[in-house]
């Protein structure tokens, strides 16, 4: 019996042995197994991206400044695109520049989209200059029409006051420009582009055309037309945040992507010769609903042009003396109506009407500043229809009335019997009324009203 249980637990000990012997073969075997498991998902999943139908091609057109109007079609398209399993999105630039922030909103948009942003200067004499160069630089495919040009990234001050200490401002522009370098260059850098030119377009504003800019490393691709850009995307390798992805643009549907009209609206208000119309347009509604209160349509009008107007103005350089002499031209053409100035109030607000519209957008950007075709046309107008509703106020103030008990003052009519201080009769306007005079009047004689107590008129003989 001792010796069987001796024999039993001998056997035991063996067995386990080569059980703890064996599992490190199975843990290898399935070490092996499984990770020839995963090479054969890793290559199916290759081959299914390789062996995948590409989706649509979003193309958007922008032009014009960049501004938070820009920004936020921009931002939308991309949006609008990953969500629809989009092949890429082509953005189609011609663009002076613009707002700073506006243009690394589109840019963050750019580097975290999954889906590959085509940039391509377009069509012949486009151009990209300012902050066009950044989003070039920042797009997955850097791509230029010939006949088109980039360059000139120089920051520019832009802000609504006048004067200051001149140290104090280029030692903040050069702070501006340092950052933009540092911006421009980590860009370039991670994207693989010319740093070196990148950093001369922003300290010396120098500018090269489609042909010097495939030289340099600026960008990849000069295509005429979107045809040879589509040939030329296909089968090219990009770096997106989810890793490498290989362009199809053989057999892929392009999708037009166009601004509806809410981005219309605001695109086109966000225009300074615009925004300035509609505040002139508002200040003549609020004018005409403060001079005839109750008139409710002029003052709707204007309220709803003033708030368009200010929604333009964050998007532009506006100097607030420049608004607040607008504003005062106002208070001068409504107190004309009120005080007895012999036409100098008017002058005064045709003056300030004037400097306030020279003064209102302050920037050394062409595309930001009021148009003087615009603005003198405007002035005049304005001015000539406030002094003109002013004269016209006062000449209705000032005729007699002719309705109402006060429109009997001045008429003429005849004394039915005699007439005294102790009162009489008279016959005025196919009625009989009781009337007095300071003087004795015989009956038939003409009488004119000269003043009006209730129903009682006192009269003169003519």
């Amino acid at each position: 019996m001792f010796k069987r249980a001796i024999n039993t637990g001998v056997l035991l000990a063996l067995l386990s042995l080569l059980v703890f012997t064996s599992l490190p073969q199975a843990e290898t075997a399935i070490s092996e197994e499984t990770a020839a498991s995963k090479e054969t998902v890793a290559s199916s999943d290759t081959d299914a991206k390789a062996d995948r139908s590409p989706g649509a091609i979003h193309y958007v057109k922008v032009d014009g400044v960049v501004n938070p109007v820009m920004s936020e079609y921009l931002i939308k398209s991309m949006k609008n695109a990953a969500d629809d399993g989009a092949e890429m999105v082509v953005i189609q630039l011609d663009t002076p520049g613009g707002l700073d922030l506006s243009m690394r909103d589109i840019i963050k948009a750019m580097l975290a989209s999954e889906v590959p942003v085509v940039v391509y200067v377009g069509p012949s004499g486009a151009r990209a200059a300012s902050a066009g160069v950044f989003m070039l630089y920042a797009s997955h495919v850097a791509a230029m029409a010939p006949g088109t040009n980039t360059g000139s990234a120089h920051p520019v001050a832009m802000g609504g006051g006048g004067g200051g200490d001149k140290e104090a401002d280029e030692t903040m522009m050069q702070k501006v420009e340092n950052d933009a370098v540092a911006y421009i260059k980590s860009i370039a850098k991670k994207k693989g582009r010319n740093a070196e030119w990148a950093e001369k377009a922003v300290r010396e504003s120098v500018n090269v055309t489609a042909e010097e800019a495939l030289k340099l490393g600026v960008i990849e691709i000069i295509a005429e037309g979107r045809a040879e850009l589509m040939e030329a995307l296909n089968g090219r390798t990009v770096e997106t945040v989810i890793g490498e992805r290989k362009l199809k643009t053989a057999g892929a549907e392009i999708k037009e992507v166009e601004m509806n009209m809410r981005f219309r609206i605001l695109k086109a208000i966000a225009n300074p010769n615009v925004a300035y119309v509609l505040m002139m347009i508002g200040m003549i509604g609020i004018y005409f609903e403060l001079s005839n209160p109750g008139a409710i349509l002029p003052g709707v009008v204007g309220a709803i042009c003033l708030i368009l107007a200010f929604y333009a103005f964050q998007t532009l350089s506006v100097n607030y003396a420049g608004i607040a002499l607008i504003g005062l031209a106002a208070v001068f053409f409504i107190a004309e109506i009120k005080v007895t100035s012999f036409g100098l109030l008017s002058l005064a607000g045709v003056v300030s009407l004037l400097l306030g519209s020279l003064m209102l957008f302050d920037s050394p950007l062409p595309f930001m500043r009021l148009s003087l075709s615009v603005l003198l046309p405007t002035v005049l107008i304005v001015s000539a229809f406030c002094i003109g509703a002013m004269m016209l106020a006062i000449r209705i103030y000032r005729r007699t009335p002719v309705s109402g008990m006060e429109g009997f003052v001045g008429r003429e009519g005849e004394a039915t019997s005699d007439v005294g201080p102790e009162g009489g009769k008279v016959y005025l306007s196919g009625e009989y009324w009781n009337a007095t005079s300071d003087e004795a009047i015989k009956e038939g004689d003409k009488i004119k009203v000269v003043e009006i107590k209730g129903l009682n008129i006192k009269v003169v003989r003519l």
